[in-house]
């Protein structure tokens, strides 16, 4: 008995995993440059609010379905960890490392993903999982040396971390509420509660917005609008249609294309060192998502809290 293969996806599911990748990958680029006139937390703040107004104009035109109360403890840990500790610690790490040295590292969530979705959603637990963590850490080291001359780019390299690990807890959390709730209303809900964890910062961001240029206020409005309510959106709808450890592979193509269009928009690249670790971490992350040729186990059945 050989083991199936994954269903193709449809067009909009596609499309839809599209725009989550590009819209994601200009994040970076659009954190790196409004982090010049906003600190990590007033910029959270800031790019949640936006999201939250844009995402809940679009929910009241769907109507609301109530949620029931393992489902509030599911979305608190999406909005607290995605959404909230999530965007803090990235905005943070782009203040010591460059924008396609930041993506590298933070794309270790898809091996995250993998480890969380077999342990708690019943996807599976690949042999090849533990070989591919080995591998993907050793690029972490890699990355580590090449911005040892300074102690707050290693900082940086921590923050990465911590994104990438609350980045994969959310989506392990994100999925099942998916299978009961309208995807549009769990990505309003966890971007609502993000940002009102992000709340005490509101002073420091009212001072900030004061005098930060026009640019950077566009760059927040882009922010808040296409890589949060937008591309969160979209991956939703995938995240729907796919499982949650396929769907984590496809952002392999975030550090190339933030890698470009750092180079492109910011005229930075990232160290040498820094690049093959980064290399060496997708890999890793390839080889932890290879399928086995043995017979497929049954599924595992989820049940949630």
């Amino acid at each position: 008995m050989s083991t199936p293969r994954p269903a193709a996806l449809d067009a909009r599911t596609l499309m839809a995993v599209t725009v989550t990748v590009l819209a994601w990958a200009s994040a970076f680029i659009g954190i790196r440059a409004v982090g010049e006139d906003l600190s990590p937390g007033p910029l959270a703040l800031a790019r949640l609010l936006v999201g939250t107004l844009v995402l809940g104009l679009l929910v009241t035109r769907r109507g609301w379905v109530r949620p029931a109360a393992r489902d509030w403890r599911l979305l608190a840990v999406c909005g607290v960890g995605w959404f909230a500790v999530y965007n803090v610690a990235l905005n943070a790490a782009e203040q010591h490392l460059d924008a396609g040295t930041t993506a590298m590292l933070v794309n270790l969530g898809p091996i995250l993903i993998a480890l969380f979705a077999g342990l708690w959603l019943g996807e599976g637990f690949p042999r090849r999982l533990v070989l591919g963590v080995t591998v993907a850490f050793a690029g972490v080291l890699l990355i580590g040396l090449a911005t040892r001359g300074a102690d707050a780019d290693l900082v940086g390299v921590l923050l990465c971390l911590v994104a990438a690990l609350t980045y994969a807890v959310g989506v392990v959390a994100q999925k099942p509420l998916l299978g009961r709730l309208p995807g549009l209303q769990v990505t309003f809900t966890a971007c609502a509660i993000g940002a009102v964890c992000c709340l005490p910062w509101a002073g420091a961001l009212v001072t900030e917005l004061g005098r930060a240029p026009a640019t950077s206020l566009a760059g927040v409005v882009y922010l808040g609008v296409v890589p949060t309510a937008l591309a969160f959106s979209t991956w939703a709808y995938a995240l729907r249609r796919m499982d949650a450890g396929r769907l984590g592979v496809t952002t392999y193509l975030v550090p190339p294309l933030v890698i470009g269009f750092g180079w492109l928009l910011l005229d930075e690249a990232p160290p040498a060192l820094a690049v093959v670790g980064g290399a060496v971490c997708l890999l890793g992350v390839a080889v932890s998502r290879t399928r086995s040729r043995r017979p497929a186990r049954p599924a595992v059945a989820v049940t949630t809290a």
